[in-house]
């Protein structure tokens, strides 16, 4: 069942006009960090792989994966990150899993994960809503990656919105004749270079030691290594109960996982 998103979030101010969002899933996906990745709907084998490892390593770290739930580089980075930790944004209704062929993935990410839609229910998408889809992928996120795009394509749109939002963008390295869109805005200095995809992740911090820890949200609020006094204002004796289960240090008032 889907519902109307009352939480404000302040990604979201980066916009013209502060968007109604329906939802389905765990709405505690929005306070993670986030990281969007879109590109082509037909990567090369090359990217196909690099999307995966990227949004998998992200995922590893409790960094949550926004896209757009579209065949291609959008589908791989859902499944690289996998379902309980990716937000989707559809260019249709709440209730319409478009593309038909990713029908089965949309419903999984809205049971364990986070499907997200500013149209009402039973809109059917169109190229406008496409459009509008990419706004908020972009939005949602302090970093756009597009792993592969042409230059007149969908994701070349999504770029355009992050340089007038002050976003950050990265790219991955390809051929001349190959991914023009990310070449082109690489060479104008629009985006850097993603050389390395573990040394990438690692800003975000290590990987979470325990898969678990990557779907509960007081772990990866501590690695972060937020003061004692966030931690328990946010979790109250959870922060107490974790470290006398050895599972967190309390130093100097600043947390951090063991």
């Amino acid at each position: 069942m889907y519902k109307i998103l009352d939480e404000h979030i302040k990604e979201l101010e980066a916009l013209k006009k502060y968007p109604q969002l329906y939802y389905k899933g765990n709405i505690s996906l929005l306070k993670r960090t986030k990281v969007s990745i879109v590109g082509s709907r037909d990567p090369t084998p090359y990217t196909r792989e690099c999307t995966y490892n990227l949004a998998r390593a992200l995922s590893k770290r409790g960094v949550c994966v926004v896209s757009g739930g579209a065949i291609g580089v959008d589908t791989i980075a859902h499944e690289g990150a996998g379902v309980e930790n990716t937000i989707c944004v559809l260019g249709s209704g709440i209730d319409i899993y478009y593309p038909a062929t990713n029908k089965k993935l949309i419903g999984s990410i809205a049971n364990n994960g986070l499907l997200l839609s500013q149209f009402e229910p039973h809109f059917k998408a169109t190229q406008w809503s496409f459009v509008k889809r990419n706004e908020i992928v972009v939005a949602l996120s302090d970093i756009l990656i597009v792993t592969q795009a042409d230059i007149d394509s969908g994701s070349m749109r999504s770029v355009e919105f992050a340089l007038k939002m002050g976003k950050k963008i990265y790219v991955l390295p390809h051929r001349i004749d190959e991914s023009r869109g990310t070449n082109a805005i690489l060479a104008r200095g629009e985006a850097m270079m993603i050389y390395d995809v573990n040394e990438f992740a690692a800003q975000f911090g290590k990987e979470l030691r325990n898969k678990s820890y990557i779907n509960d949200d007081f772990f990866i609020f501590c690695q972060q290594n937020p003061t004692l006094d966030d931690a328990v204002a946010r979790f109250k004796n959870r922060v107490y109960e974790a470290e006398l289960e050895g599972l967190i240090t309390i130093i100097n008032g600043k947390i951090s996982l063991i």
